[in-house]
C-alpha cells in the first residue's frame, strides 16, 4: 500500500483511484456515494414503467401480429440470460483506467439512448422507408421497433448488473452496508416506477414537444416519444452525476507466486465452473429466487389485463362497449401500479429496520413470500365478487366501488413483498459471493439466470396453461400463489442465514 500511495503522489493523486491490492476493497464507502450510484435505478426504471403503460397502444398502432409480439417480449429474458453473466464476468476483470464498473454503466446508458430513439421513431422511420400509413402491419416500422426493443433490453442488462456489482464494491464486503445499498437501489426503482406511471397516465404530455406528433405518429406515439425523452434525460443526469462523483478503483489481476499474472479462465468455463463448485448457500438462494419469480411473473405480466378482463368484465377483442370497459380496467390497473410503486418505495427504506425486528433478512424474505401468496390467492375472491356484481347490475356495469377498492388494495399490498424481492436476494448474493471468494459481477449474473429462466417459462407456458382451464388469468395466478408459498417455506427452512454484520471475507476473483 505504501508503494501505491507513493505512486499516487508522484502522479499528482489522479482523480481515479488505482487499485492493485485486494485490501482496498475492504474499505466501505460513505453512504452518500452508495446513494448516488443507487439513484441510477430511477432512470432505468422510469423507462421500464413507460413500456408497461404506453407500449400497448403503440404496438397496436404499428399493427404487430400477436404471434410476433410474443417473440419481441421474449427478448428480455433471453438477453438477461446471455448478457448479464457475460457483462458480469468481464466487469469483474476490466482493467480500464476508469475502473471496472463505470465503462459498462456508461455504455449501457448510451445504448439506452440509441434504443429509445429507435423505438420512439419507429413509425416515422418506417414511413420514410416505404410503409403506407393506412396499411397494417407496418413491416419496416415493426423491424425498427423490434431492433430498438432488443437493444433496450441488452442495454438495461448491461447497465443494471454492473450497477449492483458497483454497489457491492462500495459496501466493501460489509454485510449491513450491502443490504442498505440494495435497499436504496430498490427505493430508486420505486421512484422510477412512480415517475413512469405518472408520465404515462398524462395524455397531453406530447404538448411539451409538439414536433413529436407527425403524420406517421399519432397521439399515443407522440406521448411515448415525449416520455422517453424525459426518461433518457433523467437517466443521463443521474448516470453522469454518479460516475463523475463516485470513483471506481482500477483493478489489476492478482499476480501468481512466480510474479506472472494468474492465467485467465475462458468465460463459459468460468460459468460452468461457477455452477460446479458453487457452495450450498448460493444454490439455495438460486432455488428460492427461481420459485419467487415463478410467483411474480404471472402477476407482473397480466396484472392490468386481469383488471380489464376479470375485474371490469371487458374484452380486448369484443365489441366497442367491451373494449371500452377493458380499457377502463387497464387504466385502473395502471393506477394500481402507481399505488404499488409508492408502497414499494416506502417499504424499501424500512427493510433494514424491519429485518432486525423480525430476526434477519432471510426470515423477512420468507414472511413476505406468504404475503405474496395470500395476495395472489385473493385475486380469485376479487374476481368472484366482480362476477357476482355483474350478474345483478348488468354485463357492462363494471365493478362496484368496493370491488375496485379491493383490487387496488391488492396492488398496493403487493408492493411490500416486491420491495423485498428487488433488494434482499441481490444483497444475499453479494454477501455469499464475498464470503466464498466469488466475483461480484459474475455472481449477480448467475443470480439473474434464476430470474430470467422462470420468466421464459411463464412467457411461453402461461397462455397454454390458462387455456387448459378455460382461459383467463386466474389459473396462472393460483399456480403463482403456490410457488410463492413454497418459496416462503424454503426461505425460512433451507436458506442459510447470511454472515454477521462484520466485514466479510476479502473478495477475490473467480469461484474457488
Amino acid at each position: 500500500m505504501g508503494a501505491l500511495q507513493s505512486e499516487k503522489a508522484a502522479n499528482g493523486t489522479a482523480a481515479l483511484e488505482t487499485q492493485s491490492s485486494p485490501e482496498d476493497f475492504d474499505q466501505p464507502s460513505p453512504l452518500r456515494k452508495i446513494i448516488s450510484v443507487a439513484s441510477i435505478a430511477a432512470g432505468v426504471q422510469f423507462g421500464w414503467a413507460l413500456q408497461l403503460s404506453l407500449l400497448t397502444p403503440y404496438v397496436q398502432l404499428l399493427g404487430i401480429p400477436h404471434k410476433w409480439s410474443s417473440l419481441i417480449w421474449l427478448c428480455g429474458p433471453v438477453s438477461g440470460m446471455i448478457v448479464q453473466p457475460i457483462v458480469g464476468y468481464y466487469s469483474d476483470r476490466c482493467t480500464s483506467r476508469f475502473g471496472r464498473r463505470r465503462p459498462f454503466i456508461a455504455s449501457g446508458a448510451f445504448l439506452v439512448a440509441v434504443a429509445v430513439f429507435l423505438i420512439g421513431y419507429a413509425a416515422d422511420l418506417g414511413h420514410k422507408m416505404g410503409d403506407k400509413l393506412e396499411a397494417t402491419p407496418r413491416v419496416r416500422a415493426i423491424g425498427i421497433f423490434a431492433l430498438g426493443f432488443w437493444i433496450l433490453d441488452v442495454a438495461n442488462n448491461t447497465l443494471q448488473g454492473p450497477c449492483r456489482a458497483f454497489l457491492a464494491d462500495l459496501a466493501g464486503g460489509d454485510a449491513k452496508k450491502t443490504r442498505v445499498a440494495n435497499s436504496f437501489f430498490s427505493f430508486f426503482m420505486a421512484v422510477g416506477n412512480v415517475l413512469g406511471y405518472a408520465a404515462g397516465s398524462y395524455t397531453n404530455l406530447h404538448k411539451m414537444f409538439p414536433f413529436t406528433m407527425t403524420k406517421a405518429c399519432d397521439i399515443y406515439c407522440a406521448n411515448l416519444k415525449t416520455c422517453f425523452f424525459l426518461s433518457i434525460t433523467l437517466l443521463l443526469i443521474v448516470t453522469v452525476t454518479s460516475l463523475w462523483y463516485v470513483n471506481d478503483k482500477q483493478w489489476s489481476p492478482a499476480p501468481g507466486e512466480d510474479g506472472e499474472k494468474a492465467p485467465s479462465v475462458p468465460f463459459f468455463g468460468e460459468i460452468f465452473g461457477a455452477f460446479r463448485v458453487m457452495q450450498r448457500p448460493m444454490w439455495m438462494l438460486l432455488i428460492v429466487t427461481a420459485l419467487n419469480w415463478i410467483a411474480w411473473f404471472p402477476f407482473l405480466l397480466f396484472d392490468t389485463d386481469w383488471m380489464g378482463r376479470e375485474v371490469y368484465g371487458g374484452s380486448s377483442e369484443g365489441d366497442e362497449r367491451a373494449k371500452k370497459l377493458y380499457n377502463k380496467g387497464v387504466h385502473s390497473g395502471a393506477l394500481g401500479l402507481m399505488f404499488n410503486a409508492i408502497v414499494l418505495g416506502f417499504m424499501s427504506l424500512g427493510i433494514e429496520w424491519i429485518g432486525k425486528k423480525v430476526g434477519g433478512a432471510k426470515r423477512l424474505w420468507g414472511m413476505v413470500n406468504f404475503i405474496l401468496a395470500a395476495g395472489l390467492a385473493m385475486t380469485v375472491l376479487v374476481t368472484k365478487f366482480a362476477e357476482d356484481h355483474r350478474k345483478v347490475a348488468g354485463e357492462f356495469a363494471g365493478p362496484s366501488s368496493g370491488v375496485r377498492a379491493g383490487a387496488l388494495s391488492l396492488f398496493a399490498v403487493l408492493g411490500i413483498p416486491l420491495a423485498i424481492t428487488f433488494s434482499i436476494p441481490f444483497a444475499l448474493a453479494s454477501i455469499f459471493s464475498s464470503s466464498s471468494g466469488a466475483g461480484q459481477g459474475l455472481s449477480l449474473g448467475v443470480l439473474n439466470l434464476a430470474i430470467v429462466i422462470p420468466q421464459m417459462i411463464v412467457s411461453l407456458g402461461g397462455g397454454p396453461f390458462d387455456a387448459l382451464f378455460g382461459g383467463g388469468n386466474l389459473p396462472a395466478f393460483i399456480l403463482a400463489a403456490i410457488a410463492a408459498a413454497i418459496s416462503g417455506v424454503l426461505a425460512l427452512t433451507v436458506l442459510p442465514s447470511p454472515p454477521p454484520d462484520a466485514p466479510a471475507v476479502k473478495p477475490t476473483m473467480g469461484f474457488h
